[in-house]
């Protein structure tokens, strides 16, 4: 749970999405291989994904992401928590060093420090604590009575994180429809609703139309170094996240960290 934050607002808010922003992977692909790697058994719900992805169209993004949480099927809520403490400290190295200076930099300001993120917030929050936000926010995720292996979620994506916070943030916090001197922090146009109630805004490694938007509005450009050379690269290491085959396909881990 977050603790509440000070009634008065800060001297200034930092916003901050997760995946593709503060380090280059979907967390998701990254947790999943994590706690495979140590039950090796819930590999084998990997088809109740595979068969749900020929119905995008009627389940939409919820009900694949419904699908893809299967592998968590009936695991106690301690092992959960145990998992997701492991995995923020596990990840904190693949912080993109650019994005671990603004943090900072925000930081020493005493600004408030708010993570946003689409990822299921049991782990969300354990990475915003792991790296000193004030608020860590992300999709929640409960088991399910009527389907076991599909937990419910409340998707914490584009207008649903505004709605959050103005949900848990003062209203002294807003002035005209904006954050008070606030600074957003994205890789993705999903993210235009947050980046709307800001002042200043820094995209990273954006595609062409978020670059496009990103010259117009005069946001900062930020593209560091990702852990992949080219699309096929990328689309092999995600493979094998997904799949749980080698020991760290994300690269996230320091050699002499790694396991065999």
């Amino acid at each position: 749970m977050n603790p509440p934050v000070p009634p008065d607002p800060p001297a200034g808010i930092a916003l901050f999405d997760l995946d593709g922003t503060l380090l280059a992977w979907d967390t998701q692909l990254l947790f999943r291989h994590h706690v495979i790697r140590r039950e090796p058994w819930r590999a084998l719900l990997l088809p109740v994904f595979l068969l749900a992805l020929p119905c995008f169209p009627l389940l939409k993004l919820d009900g694949l992401k419904r699908a893809f949480l299967s592998y968590l099927w009936r695991m106690p809520e301690a092992t959960l928590t145990s998992h997701a403490r492991a995995f923020a400290a596990a990840i904190l190295p693949a912080i993109y060093p650019e994005l671990r200076e603004a943090l900072e930099n925000h930081r020493r300001q005493g600004h408030l420090l708010i993570l946003s993120s689409a990822s299921p917030e049991f782990y969300v929050a354990e990475i915003g604590r792991a790296l000193g936000f004030q608020l860590a926010l992300g999709t929640t995720v409960a088991s399910s009575s009527r389907c076991p292996l599909l937990p419910c979620l409340h998707n914490h994506k584009g207008a649903a994180k505004v709605a959050r916070l103005r949900l848990l943030l003062p209203d002294t916090y807003f002035a005209d429809g904006q954050l008070r001197h606030a600074h957003g922090y994205t890789d993705s146009r999903a993210d235009l609703p947050m980046l709307a109630l800001c002042h200043a805004a820094t995209v990273v490694n954006p595609d062409a139309a978020l670059t496009t938007l990103a010259h117009s509005a005069g946001w900062q450009i930020l593209r560091p170094a990702r852990p992949w050379r080219s699309p096929a690269e990328f689309g092999r290491r995600a493979l094998a996240l997904l799949t749980c085959l080698g020991a760290d396909p994300g690269g996230i881990q320091p050699r002499s960290n790694r396991q065999p």
